[in-house]
């Protein structure tokens, strides 16, 4: 089968040789005669599996003690609802950035739970260095999407809070780039990105962000429910966790976080230098805040970026169209994808403006 490159913003490109790994071991996981997917979740077998995923965590992106580590279901969606139920009480509220349409619909869900106060910069492609002064004394917390996977934008810098725990959705960046956990209250990220496949929610919670949830909290949205029960509390998505296991051990194979940042960086580099250079080819986002992770770009018309979707697609470039929202297209170019895919992409394109300039 001729190679394909996988741009889709998730569920999303894997590593081969974790592929590889898990043809290997589907039949038979770690001489137990069983598929991983056949496995209780009480076993010594998965246990030792959720354990490890765990430790490669705190190690790769070292974080502190004080800090659990959940493996959750319901996507990154659910801790829309979730952070609210448990760090807001009755008559508290919070701060929420919006820079894009995920952090539109975390809004719609906490305000459900609380009051939140809302940040909008005035151009969704620029995002503001915000200090403490822009925020609300009264915030419990603040929260952001730190990587808006339909708009193609980042925090260059992330807001100085103060007192104020800083709340980040990382589902599209996590281990793409360094990060300080100690500067954040809580992490979480769905796996579909840059972890593994779909099915699997991690969320970073610091201690004492746990065990404060509101009495009319359900036991399944509680952050106290899977602490005490090590994320084990019903049957939790086993092969999802499993996949995710072997990602962890390959970004560490590869060099960990900071190597990983060093080619992500090259990746969206090859691109951005190609999109700033041609006459056919656009990129919306302002230099200080373009993602790594998601890179949006557009022609001069419609019929234009339909064309070269379907050239793309007849080179093997998979799953370049742009969010329904806004259109164009989008190469989402997680840790996983090739420099070599880049590479063909940026080929493609350019032929593509050589015969329609």
């Amino acid at each position: 089968m001729e190679q394909v490159f996988n741009f889709s913003a998730g569920p999303a490109v894997l590593p081969k040789p974790v592929l590889a790994k898990v043809q290997e071991e589907l039949l038979n996981y770690d001489q137990t005669g069983m598929s991983v997917m056949e496995l209780s979740h009480r076993s010594a077998a998965f246990e030792n599996i959720i354990e490890s995923a765990e430790a490669l965590f705190r190690e790769l992106l070292a974080i502190p003690d004080d800090y659990h580590v959940l493996f959750l279901q319901g996507g990154a969606s659910l801790q829309f609802s979730m952070i609210p139920l448990n760090l807001l009480r009755p008559h508290q509220s919070a701060d929420y950035i919006i820079t894009g349409s995920w952090s539109k619909k975390a809004v719609t869900e906490a305000s459900k739970q609380g009051t939140i106060n809302t940040i909008t910069p005035e151009n969704p492609y620029i995002i503001p260095d915000y200090t403490h002064q822009d925020l609300s004394s009264a915030s419990q917390y603040v929260h952001i999407t730190s990587n808006n996977t339909i708009e193609g934008t980042r925090y260059s810098r992330y807001p100085k809070t103060g007192d104020i725990p800083l709340v980040a959705d990382m589902s599209s960046h996590i281990l793409s780039d360094s990060i300080d956990v100690k500067k954040f209250g809580l992490i979480y990220a769905g796996a579909q990105k840059n972890l593994g496949p779909s099915g699997v929610t991690v969320v970073i919670v610091r201690k004492d962000f746990v065990g404060n949830a509101s009495d009319n909290c359900p036991t399944m949205l509680n952050y106290e429910t899977y602490v005490k029960h090590k994320s084990l509390f019903n049957t939790p998505p086993t092969f999802a966790i499993y996949v995710m296991k072997l990602v962890l051990e390959w970004v560490k194979q590869q060099g960990g976080v900071k190597e990983m940042e060093v080619k992500n960086k090259e990746k969206a580099q090859m691109l951005y230098n190609f999109l700033d250079e041609s006459k056919l080819f656009k990129n919306p986002v302002s230099k200080q805040n373009r993602s790594f992770m998601n890179i949006p770009f557009l022609t001069e018309s419609k019929q234009l970026d339909e064309a070269f979707l379907k050239r793309a697609e007849q080179e093997g470039l998979m799953f370049l169209k742009g969010h329904r929202s806004v259109g164009g297209m989008r190469a989402s170019l997680y840790n996983a994808m090739p420099l070599e895919g880049v590479q063909k992409l940026i080929d493609t394109m350019s032929q593509f403006e050589k015969e329609n300039r």
